[in-house]
């Protein structure tokens, strides 16, 4: 087997590894700017606590956080939160929440994933309604209302379109009312 080797390997693991935690890490600081960006104190802001706990809890380093706190609190960065909508495989309902400095480009990479992975953009509104929002500061964000069952094959298709959309850069969470994930 020429041109296999055991450093070839391991360095393919460990750049594939380290991309994937470079990506955790953009998320977890875009969420701890985002929330700062409301109240830059972390005692008197929830949201702000949560998201420094989930990036320490992920490792991410401390001069990490208190960059993306300085730059929040100096609104360099313009940071928005998205919530879209889409329909997965089965009819199953989605909502994807992101975390973007560039809403247009941001929407375009999610509608051609969903092309790409066999789910459909939906309007504003037109999803939404089938979640109630916990906005307690504990657990996720969005819970089905209507839990629905799908077939197995619809899903597999659902849980890579997921992970397709949960690979993006900006996506912070993907909530379905699939009751099979």
């Amino acid at each position: 087997m020429s041109g296999h080797n055991k450093w070839s390997q391991i360095k393919h693991q460990k750049e594939t590894a380290d991309q994937k935690r470079g990506q955790l890490f953009s998320k977890l600081l875009n969420s701890v700017a985002l929330a700062a960006r409301i109240n830059p104190n972390p005692s008197s802001n929830l949201e702000l606590q949560t998201a420094i706990k989930k990036a320490k809890d992920s490792n991410v380093p401390l001069e990490n956080i208190e960059r993306a706190l300085k730059k929040a609190t100096e609104k360099s960065e313009d940071l928005e939160e998205l919530v879209m909508e889409a329909y997965g495989h089965g009819g199953v309902a989605i909502l994807i929440e992101a975390i973007t400095d560039n809403k247009n480009r941001t929407v375009a990479e999610i509608k051609k994933i969903l092309n790409d992975e066999g789910g459909k953009w939906a309007e504003a509104g037109s999803v939404r309604w089938t979640f109630e929002e916990n906005r307690a500061g504990k657990g996720d964000r969005w819970k089905a209302k209507f839990p629905q069952i799908i077939s197995a094959d619809d899903v597999e298709k659902l849980n890579h379109l997921v992970g397709a959309l949960e690979n993006h850069a900006d996506i912070q969470k993907v909530y379905t009312t699939s009751n099979a994930q």
